[in-house]
């Protein structure tokens, strides 16, 4: 089947592509979905570095927060299973803030969003299309690229999503994180997630969380890992393998031509050029 073929029989919600283990059924209930006021939702862009905050989250409190699976996962049974979960939720999701569910919004509750430099990210994700059975396959990185110049990916342009999460970043219960941030100051990032929850790490803590949420030691356990579809917080595969690349800063480099960089970091200024976004992001484009 044609890679063309395969996008189209994706699920599609006001425009916008979703992965094949969501529903158009759960998609159009989302605003069924009942907060809690305790509820933490982890937010980012795919290939923005959930896995990891997901994972630094669970170290910082795993006997008091329930890491759920992500909010547009399933059919809209999901709802009904979330209910069960007695503990704080800790749940992921790749949802634009403007389709959030309504009472997400009502509670103010927490929320994280993690942003990653739109090069590294596209090249990310590119590779995640190849490698992943549940996405199209799409042969060539110029192909790729056409396609996330025009949002024509699964959860739509990368532009649109932040800038949406970014009109919100004065809102006190939304923390705005970036993925060349904790790769440079783990540390002080780690001290702003834990503020940010009202949780404190002592320094023994810090340094075992630092360790155990290493790039390299989450890829070792998730290639050990047998199979958890309850551990499984990524919306776009089942299989935790895929999910650990490289985990580094400035990849794009060797996949970016000239030409393919002038393009987009033209676009990247007419579409960013009032976003405080754009200006911490500045040093890895």
């Amino acid at each position: 089947m044609s890679a063309e073929n395969q996008q189209s029989e994706l699920p599609r919600f006001k425009g916008t592509l979703y992965p094949a283990l969501t529903s158009e059924e759960l998609l159009n209930s989302l605003d069924s979905f009942q907060a809690r006021e305790d509820d933490v939702f982890l937010v980012s862009y795919p290939k923005s570095g959930t896995h990891w905050v997901a994972e630094v989250i669970e170290n910082i409190a795993s006997t008091r927060l329930a890491l759920m699976s992500p909010l547009e996962r399933g059919d809209v049974s999901k709802f009904e299973e979330l209910k069960t979960c007695s503990k704080r939720r800790v749940i992921p999701t790749h949802l634009s803030y403007e389709i959030l569910p309504a009472t997400i919004k009502q509670k103010q509750c927490k929320m994280i969003y993690v942003v990653r430099n739109p090069k590294d990210t596209a090249v990310s994700l590119f590779h995640y299309y190849r490698d992943n059975p549940d996405l199209p396959d799409i042969d060539t990185w110029a192909a790729f690229f056409e396609l996330f110049l025009r949002g024509d990916v699964v959860y739509g342009s990368w532009f649109d999503h932040v800038l949406g999460w970014e009109e919100r970043r004065n809102d006190k219960n939304i923390l705005i994180l970036y993925y060349e941030d904790l790769k440079k100051d783990f540390s002080k990032s780690l001290k702003r997630i834990t503020a940010f929850l009202g949780m404190h790490l002592s320094d023994s803590e810090v340094q075992r969380i630092t360790w155990k949420t290493s790039f390299s030691e989450m890829k070792n356990n998730a290639a050990k890992e047998i199979l958890d579809p309850n551990h499984t917080i990524c919306a776009l595969t089942s299989d935790r393998k895929l999910v650990f690349r490289k985990g580094v800063v400035g990849d794009w480099i060797n996949y970016f031509t000239a030409k393919q960089k002038k393009i987009f970091d033209e676009l990247f200024a007419e579409r960013m050029k009032y976003s405080e976004v754009a200006r911490h992001l500045k040093e890895y484009s």
